[in-house]
């Protein structure tokens, strides 16, 4: 896939607007608007939804549908003591690198229908599920993402065929004891006391040293103004991420079986909810091996990276969870981003968005010319 200089020009000017634009989770109203209107002046046809935000575009003819997808919601965080929506992770460029894919195969007589997803809700991790709820890869037999990885994972120039993600999952609690005065501790059950057992707990929770996870406080609080009241009440959060799915079931176990015996040994009532999950990476070989020719195509041997295993999650996999005939993967590309993903100041060579927007474009071409048999 030759560069084109217009094409690169116009996907920079995309990611300009979109990453001055960002909108979170299930607002991304103005984003969704934005990349209608870019269809419309590409005519290409697409669908929007009355109750979500989203959209989905295909190009080509055919019965068999090859899908893309890009997520286009930003995060809510903190950027130099103001909280604001931020495209920290990147899905700005994703929405760009996904529209330059489209823009060169539209120069390309498809046998096959490509599907464009522009997915909202990445970042709460039910995106994708309300995407499939609305039959978007019902008829899909291939599906591939796009995603910039930090420095450390790809160096710029390096493109990898496949994110293996772990899986995360969140837990949200609430204890309920009984506030007492700073001098009667005794007529009071302390809430601090739980989330320092809590703490000590979660910490004591082991798996495999040969299986990457983790189990992290990650939100406490208790107490108000008054330093001389002992709080009976306090909310916690957990979060759980392991490399595989089977590792993060059995850590939910271990800690919903934990906070249950601690609320029972100090007699308060602990409450909680698992929010969130995403599930570890279902990678097709079969699809893994498109991407890898196809970066050797466009980049050469050189710049194609072996698989990328990172701890982060995405929720891309839902799509496989829930439809095992999909043959996917998910590329990486290196764009010597820094500090790191979700850091508000996060930062990462530009030129990565042309060799995105080219290597998925070849990925796709690949994908509905002809097929590497025989792979899972």
């Amino acid at each position: 896939m030759k560069m084109n200089q217009q094409i690169e020009q116009q996907i920079q000017q995309w990611f300009s607007h979109f990453h001055a634009n960002p909108e979170i989770s299930w607002n991304e109203i103005k984003t969704t608007a934005k990349i209608a209107t870019i269809l419309d002046r590409l005519g290409v046809t697409y669908r929007t939804f009355s109750d979500v935000t989203g959209l989905v575009a295909e190009i080509g003819s055919g019965t068999e549908v090859i899908a893309v997808r890009a997520d286009i919601d930003a995060l809510w965080q903190e950027v130099d003591g103001v909280f604001q929506a931020n495209h920290s992770c990147g899905h700005d460029a994703n929405i760009s690198m996904v529209l330059g894919a489209l823009l060169y195969l539209q120069g390309y007589s498809l046998h096959k229908r490509i599907r464009f997803i522009f997915q909202p809700a990445e970042e709460k991790g039910n995106g994708s599920i309300a995407m499939m709820e609305r039959g978007v890869v019902d008829d899909v037999t291939y599906l591939f993402g796009i995603h910039l990885r930090p420095i450390e994972e790809l160096p710029f120039g390096k493109v990898t065929p496949s994110i293996h993600h772990g899986a995360g999952v969140f837990c949200e609690g609430k204890i309920v004891g009984g506030d007492a005065h700073g001098a009667r501790p005794h007529q009071g059950k302390n809430a601090i006391d739980l989330l320092v057992a809590i703490h000590q707990f979660i910490k004591s929770i082991y798996e495999s040293p040969f299986e990457p996870y983790s189990v992290k406080l990650t939100n406490m609080h208790a107490g108000g103004e008054s330093l001389n009241i002992i709080p009976g009440t306090a909310t916690f959060a957990i979060d759980v991420r392991a490399q595989s799915n089977e590792v993060l079931t059995r850590l939910q176990e271990k800690v919903s079986g934990g906070l249950a015996h601690l609320g029972a040994l100090y007699d308060v009532e602990i409450s909680w909810k698992w929010n969130d999950y995403t599930p570890a990476a279902e990678v097709s070989a079969n699809a893994a091996n498109l991407a890898d020719a196809a970066i050797r195509e466009v980049l050469g041997d050189e710049h194609t990276a072996p698989a990328v295993i990172t701890s982060g999650s995405d929720d891309f996999h839902f799509y496989t969870i829930k439809h095992p005939s999909i043959k996917a993967t998910m590329l990486g590309v290196g764009a010597n981003l820094e500090p790191g993903l979700h850091h508000p100041k996060m930062s990462f060579d530009r030129d990565a968005l042309g060799v995105g927007a080219r290597v998925l474009a070849a990925t796709v071409l690949r994908a509905a010319t002809h097929e590497t048999r025989g792979l899972q």
